[in-house]
């Protein structure tokens, strides 16, 4: 039934009250009447290493995590795990070798470095490219998803609950970064424990069915009557390789998806940008060991609620409810869980979208402020109204997002799945930009417009190639795949991404020279080999996160 009693409203009461209350503590405790933009925006020099950590979590796991990446588990099984582990590789990578870039170098925006590397035009373009994936693909797929779950466990309505999240992260978000950070500590805490909670009464309901109570019996039960959603690497005729193409999860696009998201993205690197680099590389690193635990979270659950669904456990409400949809076997599952811990899940599952959408809606107004209002509106602009534009864009960003999400049909691509494809398109393009701005001093401004721009229109002609081309000639090199929707063979979009950065490199790199043998002089950052030195902990760390990966994948190949 999709309701909470009065325990789970006396739970949720808890956390709402412990959250509100910290977070006005801690504006109370940290707010200068002459603080800086940066610091409303950075919360510079402010963060500690678990609240990096927390925070860059919190902000991560989201709707499209809880709700729709256990929709992936729910079909294609632990595979879609991929995601949170090779993220945990990608974190100590940028913390090794993108944060110092940033740090030495005082970059605070992402178009700030474009515009230091390259030009303002570029700034520019990519200012505006981010505003409108932010607020068109990322906070609306929040929100929509977000709303969808808490609809599906207490019942209330769906507009009710877009607007309840909306208004819950700007009152957050209005407190600065610093607000944000610290209280996206105590997010991740209700996250995690409401999260290994829903999870262990799911696996023990397996177990429980087949007459074995217990968690690790639920746990073997599982992997007996659902053996096929425990690979990690995706045979080609399973129906779900188009989202995960066999080995291009370790060698292929991958690798740009996590690089680009957690090193090319203010949403994420915003959270380190303000403190100093030992600072920076340990809560990076935290987060690091803390991406190892989220599929026991967001993706078991997701394989539970498939072997009750398969084994007719749920009513036919809640059938019906995963058939239309497979987004909401996540929500139908907790509606199985007991009063109070019901409750629990319910803030679990708010505190995560709520932190999300309060880390994207601050980013959104990080760039819209300091590198489109500071810069091309009111270039003296006090910092007071700096951080009064800031707070302004927050609520207005919101709005447009409750607007626009119920159109956008985020539920017939799939949550998880439609973030993914959608930010793909840029991807490419930007992750070439970074990654030659940062260690190649030749690449030019006129190649980064190409990688910005033909980036782009490379991957929309990938994406809509199938319909013009016959690739059936593909499909068994493994570059195609035959897609159940359209019926037509289809390059997989990891497989797309990848193809579209190498032209991207490609074409900077041939750009640059040509650029260099006329005589143009590039804007390269100040590099020294030194920065790239980590300490003696922090290696110990990564090498204990690499263990784990490479055991992990060893079990689930």
């Amino acid at each position: 039934m999709k309701s909470l009693s009065t325990g789970d409203y006396i739970v949720f009461l808890v956390y709402f009250l412990i959250v509100a209350c910290y977070g006005y503590w801690i504006y109370r405790r940290k707010h200068n009447a002459d603080a800086t933009s940066k610091d409303y925006f950075l919360a510079e020099g402010s963060l500690t290493w678990w609240a990096i950590g927390a925070s860059l979590i919190a902000s991560n796991i989201s709707a499209e995590q809880f709700v729709a990446m256990s929709g992936n588990g729910f079909t294609m099984g632990l595979a879609i795990s991929t995601y949170e582990w090779m993220a945990a590789l990608t974190l100590i990578i940028v913390a090794v070798f993108f944060i110092p870039v940033y740090l030495k170098n005082k970059i605070f925006t992402m178009p700030q470095f474009l515009h230091q590397r390259y030009n303002s035009t570029v700034a520019m373009i990519m200012a505006v490219f981010w505003l409108l994936l932010y607020v068109i693909v990322n906070l609306t797929s929040i929100l929509y998803l977000g709303a969808i779950a808490i609809n599906g466990i207490s019942g209330i309505d769906f507009k009710l609950c877009i607007a309840g999240l909306a208004i819950f992260a700007i009152i957050i978000t209005l407190g600065g970064m610093k607000v944000i950070g610290y209280t996206d500590v105590i997010q991740v805490f209700f996250l995690i424990l409401g999260g290994l909670v829903t999870t262990y009464i799911a696996v023990t309901k397996v177990g429980e069915y087949y007459g074995h109570p217990g968690l690790l019996n639920g746990m073997s039960d599982m992997y007996s009557h659902a053996n096929d959603h425990f690979q990690m690497i995706l045979k080609k005729e399973n129906k779900s390789y188009g989202d995960l193409p066999g080995l291009t999860v370790l060698i292929g696009g991958m690798w740009i998806v996590n690089l680009n998201y957690w090193g090319c993205n203010q949403y994420i690197t915003q959270r380190a940008l303000g403190a100093n680099l030992n600072t920076a590389r340990s809560g990076i690193l935290f987060a690091a060991f803390l991406k190892l635990l989220m599929p026991l979270i967001v993706v078991l659950p997701g394989i539970a609620a498939y072997i009750l669904y398969k084994e007719n456990v749920f009513n036919a409400d809640m059938t019906g409810s995963i058939t239309a949809n497979h987004d909401n076997a996540y929500p139908v599952l907790l509606n199985l869980l007991p009063t109070g811990v019901k409750g629990l899940a319910f803030a679990a599952l708010t505190a995560a979208v709520v932190a999300s959408l309060a880390g994207k809606a601050n980013s959104i107004a990080t760039i819209f402020t300091l590198d489109i209002y500071k810069k091309k509106i009111r270039k003296d602009a006090t910092d007071h109204q700096l951080v009064v534009v800031g707070k302004i864009t927050v609520v207005v960003a919101m709005i447009l997002g409750v607007a626009i999400s119920p159109f956008l049909g985020i539920d017939k691509k799939g949550g998880f799945q439609f973030i993914q494809e959608y930010t793909g398109f840029v991807s490419p393009g930007i992750f070439a930009m970074f990654i030659l701005g940062f260690f190649w001093k030749k690449a030019s401004s006129n190649a980064a417009l190409f990688a910005t721009i033909g980036g782009f229109a490379f991957s929309v002609f990938f994406k809509f190639l199938p319909k013009v081309v016959d690739l059936t000639s593909l499909a068994a090199s493994g570059f195609s795949y035959k897609s159940a929707e359209s019926g037509l063979y289809e390059i997989p979009f990891l497989d797309r991404m990848g193809f579209v950065f190498v032209i991207c490199i490609a074409g900077m790199v041939i750009i640059s020279l040509i650029d260099a043998a006329k005589g143009k002089e590039t804007n390269g950052l100040e590099i020294d080999a030194k920065m790239f030195k980590t300490s003696n902990a922090f290696a110990v760390g990564a090498m204990l996160v690499c263990g784990i990966l490479v055991a992990l994948y060893t079990i689930f190949w």
